[in-house]
């Protein structure tokens, strides 16, 4: 049996493949229907864990049917076969699932002040793999690309996001050094603005939401992620 699959070709999906030459299938070039788990479950049986990059990410759209599909139902399906076959399966999360809950919270604070579908429906297959799954590594983070694409950058929101290749390098080295349960990935607390002008030096400095149930501060406690990395 193959040691890792990667479900996704987005950005993070990609760039894991990129660092560590892990194969990978994808809705786009293997023309399956994640809401259907008989559509792709033959591509992912030979494998030990299986790394789920696979998500509706339009955190701010409205369109309940699409997150509650791919974001939690999807997730449903794919943990259940996980469990019958004992197959670990890695679930990379979100950040926001802390959005207007306490300050620099840790794994173990309960994340329920989401205020759009994006999060509620990230907050419940989260509660799922916990539930169902024995064996698997739930990942809360945020990424941008590298280098940032935006002409302005947020002032007001901080966090401890950072660039994709940064990120993904963290969860590569968890996942290899087979760690399970839940993990708060990212690095030292910054604003958007602070990470955007380590590659765009011109970028502008905005003050405007995205959208008024943006949060101000998706902080997370990093702790169990650096002891896990100092292991």
């Amino acid at each position: 049996m193959n040691k890792y699959l990667v479900l996704g070709d987005g950005l993070l999906a990609t760039e894991i493949v990129k660092q560590t030459g892990w194969s990978y299938i994808s809705r786009k070039k293997d023309n399956f229907d994640f809401t259907n788990l008989n559509s792709y479950c033959h591509l992912i049986y030979n494998y030990e864990t299986i790394i789920n990059c696979i998500a509706y990410t339009k955190t701010y759209d409205n369109n309940k049917e699409k997150h509650w599909n791919t974001n939690y139902k999807a997730v449903v399906d794919l943990v259940d076969w996980c469990e019958i076959r004992k197959h670990k399966l890695c679930h990379i999360s979100t950040d926001y699932l802390y959005t207007f809950s306490k300050e620099d919270a840790s794994e173990e604070d309960v994340p329920v002040h989401c205020r759009t579908f994006y999060g509620y429906t990230k907050l419940l297959a989260d509660a799922y793999v916990q539930l169902k799954l024995k064996n698997y590594l739930l990942i809360r983070t945020s990424f941008k690309p590298r280098p940032f694409p935006y002409e302005k950058a947020i002032m007001t929101q901080v966090g401890n996001f950072d660039y994709t290749d940064t990120v993904s390098n963290i969860i590569i080295k968890l996942i290899e050094k087979n760690k399970t349960g839940i993990y708060n990935v990212g690095t030292s607390r910054k604003r958007i603005y602070d990470l955007a002008i380590q590659t765009k030096p011109d970028i502008i400095a905005s003050y405007e939401y995205l959208d008024p149930n943006m949060p101000e501060n998706i902080t997370m406690n990093l702790d169990k992620l650096k002891k896990a990395l100092d292991e």
